[in-house]
């Protein structure tokens, strides 16, 4: 294996094991060896992804019970807040699993099935955020075009085609991790120089050019804000620009530190942190910062609590 400075795309640290040639173990390297820091990990992980797929749940059957939120922007709704089930439902479980059992040994095949659906998941978000910043927009720059290019079954179609770029995305990732070579017991924090490549092209096509492509269309809607005579519609647009926003700042600038990040014996730790935040708190807090912030999907929710 050809190390590099750069982090091998998985969410906790590993070592692989070899004792037969025939067979590859991969060893999760614990937080911490200490019993009760076992514990307090296992309580913290369990309560935030059991909130998050809480929160996330009460988000997609709000949405589908309420005829009238079956719109281009609530369907986006609806999927990130599926993507996000997903997203967390690929790795905590099994982690949770290892805090409790102590076994802290994965096969191959489990491994890479669980790296395949990770990186669909998160292909998946990506492209999602940036059809979400194009429906924003178009909504506000573009009002008068909007029902015809976001008609239901073209959003319907434009989803399955997220999900398919998704797979094809995940696929190529997982066909380059399949051509790494493991022939001793060495801790995983490099790739192969076809891994390393796809790697950095991934990360300008589904990192750098969507920011960019919603950069520049913020740039637009905010003249467009600008330009508004209702304080209310300023208020109210903004509002909503801002929720998206945040939901971006936070998944591109935590996504892009633990990726980019070069690796150290200082940096580990760190690197630890950011992904627990990447793949736990990030899911978790996206239905409070943009689907629960919305007026509409509040009502949706109290109504499906029968709190009003």
């Amino acid at each position: 294996m050809d190390p590099q400075n750069f982090s091998f795309l998985a969410e906790f640290p590993c070592r692989y094991l070899m004792d037969d040639p025939m067979y590859i173990s991969f060893h999760i390297l614990p937080f911490s060896s200490r019993n009760k820091e076992k514990l307090l990990n296992l309580w913290a992980f369990s309560t935030l992804y059991f909130t998050g797929i809480f929160l996330n749940l009460v988000v997609i059957v709000g949405i589908c019970l309420n005829a009238h939120l079956h719109s281009p922007m609530y369907v986006f709704f609806c999927n990130l807040s599926s993507i996000d089930i997903c997203y967390t439902t690929v790795t905590i479980p099994n982690l949770l699993y290892i805090l409790l059992s102590g076994d802290d040994l994965l096969s191959v095949t489990q491994c890479f099935s669980q790296m395949d659906c990770y990186m669909l998941c998160a292909s998946a978000e990506v492209l999602l955020l940036f059809v979400m910043g194009f429906d924003r927009y178009v909504a506000i720059c573009h009002p008068f075009s909007y029902h015809q290019m976001f008609q239901r079954n073209k959003c319907l179609l434009t989803v399955v085609i997220i999900w398919i770029c998704a797979f094809l995305n995940s696929s190529l990732l997982l066909r380059s991790l399949l051509t790494l070579s493991f022939n001793k017991v060495v801790s995983i924090h490099g790739g192969s120089r076809e891994f390393t490549l796809i790697v950095y092209v991934e990360l300008v096509l589904l990192g750098f050019l969507p920011f960019l492509c919603n950069f520049m269309s913020y740039v637009c809607i905010f003249r467009v804000i600008l330009h508004m005579k209702s304080k209310e519609g300023r208020r109210k647009t903004l509002s909503t620009c801002l929720s998206h926003l945040t939901v971006m700042a936070i998944y591109y600038s935590v996504g892009s530190v633990v990726y980019l990040m070069p690796f150290s014996g200082h940096t580990e730790l760190l690197k630890q942190i950011l992904s627990v935040f990447y793949v736990i708190i990030v899911p978790t807090i996206n239905p409070i910062i943009y689907s629960l912030r919305n007026k509409e999907i509040i009502t949706a929710c109290k109504k499906l609590m029968k709190i009003s």
